[in-house]
């Protein structure tokens, strides 16, 4: 059994949730010790658990210590299966960080899944709902994902109650070589509030634009009564270049004021544009464990190496025979991956 140190670099629910989507698609029994051994509280939170959970589903494998607060749990995983199911976070957590765990699952399994997940769908400390619509999904879709998110509501925090509507189908996972953006084509923003003044909309969208300095496409939803559990809302910023997308978000939170939120956003994109990025902070993180899957060599330029991406390439390495590096190059940072 394969024994992971659940505190090891970042130390959050990231290790945890991707440590037993490895543990799924590679078939390694796993134990992990120490989860968020450095945080208050430590253990398991509803969203953990509700992500763990769901990986064990799809993996019909055995999983011990899943409760609230557990520091150590251990799972077994069987045969990895597609089919219709149902998940809940219970709470405002994130349904983008419990998909964070199914979609590389449910991308190596037999056959095609559906998934209906309750959470919150924009929430803070997790991306926007519309990030991983808008960025992560196309960005994936050229590695050879094929998944579709649909939003049916909109659930903030505290009360959570959002719902989400997935397909995802198996498939053959591509490498990555991006080394230049490309030509910048169109920056697009997509703003969404609940139980809030629709000038909350305007004023986002005109603190992005005037920080921007560019033409902005902006589409501005003003959601009622049933399309969300309000109040809440978030701004999610793309920009779509030749041979890429970078993405940047804002959730609104009491007391920030909506420009506040609009040039926050603003100035996160212009950031990974001015240093030449070929994939986002986030993303650069996310699309990790596709490359290793994909079985060759992967090259793009992030801003950095962050501590979350560093942490996910040390559990790839626990789990497959992946060879990295990741060099400074300028304002930015080359990162390659392989896994053969």
């Amino acid at each position: 059994m394969l024994e992971i140190d659940g505190s090891h670099g970042e130390g959050g629910g990231q290790l945890v949730r991707m440590g037993l989507a490895l543990a799924a698609i590679t078939g390694r029994s796993v134990r992990i010790r120490g989860i968020r051994a450095r945080r208050s509280p430590p253990g398991l939170a509803p969203q953990h658990l509700a992500a763990i959970r769901a990986v064990a589903t799809l993996a019909q494998g055995a999983l011990e210590g899943d409760r609230i607060g557990s520091m150590d749990i251990t799972f077994r995983p069987g045969a990895l299966r597609g089919g219709e199911f149902q998940f809940a976070v219970g709470t405002a957590g994130s349904v983008a960080l419990v998909l964070q765990a199914l979609l590389p699952v449910a991308v190596s399994a037999p056959r095609p899944s559906a998934f209906r997940v309750t959470g919150g769908t924009d929430v803070p400390a997790s991306p926007p709902l519309d990030y991983l619509r808008r960025v992560l999904l196309p960005l994936l879709e050229t590695l050879g994902v094929a998944a579709q998110v649909e939003c049916l509501r909109r659930g903030y925090y505290p009360r959570g109650g959002g719902e989400v509507a997935v397909e995802v189908r198996p498939g053959r996972l591509q490498p990555l070589v991006c080394e230049t953006p490309g030509k910048l084509r169109a920056l697009r923003g997509y703003a969404h509030v609940t139980g809030l003044p629709r000038h909350v909309l305007e004023r986002m969208g005109r603190a992005a634009q005037a920080q921007l300095e560019q033409p902005l496409a902006l589409e501005e939803t003003l959601l009622e009564g049933e399309q969300a559990l309000g109040p809440g809302g978030a701004l999610v910023l793309v920009a779509e270049t030749t041979h890429t997308r970078l993405g940047a978000s804002a959730i609104a939170r009491r007391g920030v004021p909506a420009e506040r939120l609009g040039i926050t956003a603003a100035q996160a994109l212009l950031e990974e544009l001015a240093c030449g990025a070929t994939l986002d902070l986030h993303a650069s993180d996310q699309v990790l464990v596709y490359l290793a899957l994909a079985g060759a060599r992967s090259s793009f330029y992030a801003r950095t190496l962050t501590s979350h991406a560093a942490t996910t390439l040390w559990l790839l390495e626990q789990f497959l025979p992946v060879r990295w590096e990741a060099r400074p190059e300028g304002s930015r940072t080359r990162i390659r991956l392989e896994c053969r």
